[in-house]
């Protein structure tokens, strides 16, 4: 084999190889890209649905706090009209 020949051959092997190691790399890269976007939605959603549970908590929160303060009022009213008869 001829030095010439080798070169014919080596060459392009060179060329494929370097070719077939982008590939392989830019693949993994989508892999790893996709994997990261999949853990950023589900940290994501489960922000999401922390802060909505925050929010119904204090909803709900503040609905017991006006139902009380009606109670409240309820019974100072009874007690004027007690007072009053």
């Amino acid at each position: 084999m001829t030095v010439e020949t080798l070169a014919a051959w080596l060459i392009p092997g060179v060329g494929m190889a370097s070719g077939l190691i982008a590939t392989y790399v830019s693949l993994q890269n989508r892999a790893l890209l996709a994997e990261v976007r999949k853990e950023l939605a589900e940290l994501e959603s489960r922000i999401i649905l922390r802060l909505n549970g925050l929010y119904v908590r204090r909803a709900e929160c503040e609905l017991r706090n006006a139902l009380l303060e009606e109670r409240i009022e309820a019974v100072a009213r009874q007690k004027r009209d007690a007072a009053g008869d």
